[in-house]
């Protein structure tokens, strides 16, 4: 009964649209989502001071649900756009039919056949495998980060080396390791083996890494040269809600983007 009720709701919810673009339940998820992180941010600095890393492993997991519910819109507004596009040839083509009047209860089904109303359902166990994954690996990111900070300090007389220094580690070993890891840890969370790894490595990891490479290492220099450590990881997690958007488009297409 309650898991029937939540069905109506979310259907109803999704069969809705802001702007006649932005499917309602996508809107709804991403302002509880900025709700939520706004919080974190007025409190940051009180939070961080007394758990510096549950802190930033809570923002990092609302950052990427933020991304990846960006993501989700996205793919939801380019299939209405796809359909759209697609009734509009069906009509222009000039398809013959019989006479009818526009009150026919088979006006609807003879010009668009099998077509499926509304979006792609709102997605929330990819959601939450988005989430998991910023909150599994801020720790990881912490530790990175404080090993930066401690193997090429940057001082008043000396900031700029020790900078490049920094960005020269994190995109030659970080960022290969860590998109190795996000795209292991994706599959396997939805159900895929060995193959379905290998397969994904083959289709979409170089892609992303090269993307990577042309974003991160300006992004970066910044971060280290100018940003305070405390602030680094949630720095990097909120630029990197454009790139976690990608990634998430990425991993859930069978093709690079």
């Amino acid at each position: 009964m309650i898991e029937s009720t939540r069905r109506r709701v979310l259907d109803t919810l999704n069969s809705r649209y802001l702007y006649g673009r932005v499917p309602l339940l996508h809107a709804i998820a991403i302002l509880i989502e900025m709700v939520i992180i706004s919080r974190l941010v007025a409190k940051f600095n009180t939070y961080y001071a007394d758990k510096p890393v549950l802190t930033i492993m809570v923002t990092n997991a609302v950052l990427g649900g933020i991304a990846d519910t960006v993501a989700q819109s996205l793919t939801a507004i380019r299939a209405k756009s796809k359909r759209n596009a697609a009734l509009i040839k069906d009509i222009s083509d000039g398809i013959e039919m019989p006479d009818y009047d526009e009150k026919s209860p088979y006006v609807s089904e003879y010009i668009i056949p099998h077509r499926t109303p509304g979006p792609p359902p709102f997605d929330f166990e990819r959601l939450t495998r988005f989430m998991s994954y910023g909150f599994i690996m801020s720790p990881v990111q912490f530790q990175w980060f404080a090993f930066l900070s401690r193997a090429f300090p940057i001082t008043k007389q000396s900031a700029t080396v020790p900078a490049l220094q920094r960005v020269c580690f994190d995109q030659l070993i970080f960022a290969p390791v860590g998109l190795a890891c996000f795209f292991t840890f994706m599959t396997v969370t939805e159900g895929g083996g060995r193959r379905a790894v290998a397969r994904k490595f083959q289709d979409v990891y170089l892609p992303a890494l090269k993307a990577n490479f042309m974003l991160w290492p300006l992004v970066q220099i910044l971060n280290f040269r100018v940003i305070p450590l405390q602030f680094q990881i949630p720095f990097v997690s909120t630029v990197g809600i454009a790139w976690t958007a990608y990634l998430s488009l990425t991993n859930s297409a069978d093709e690079p983007l």
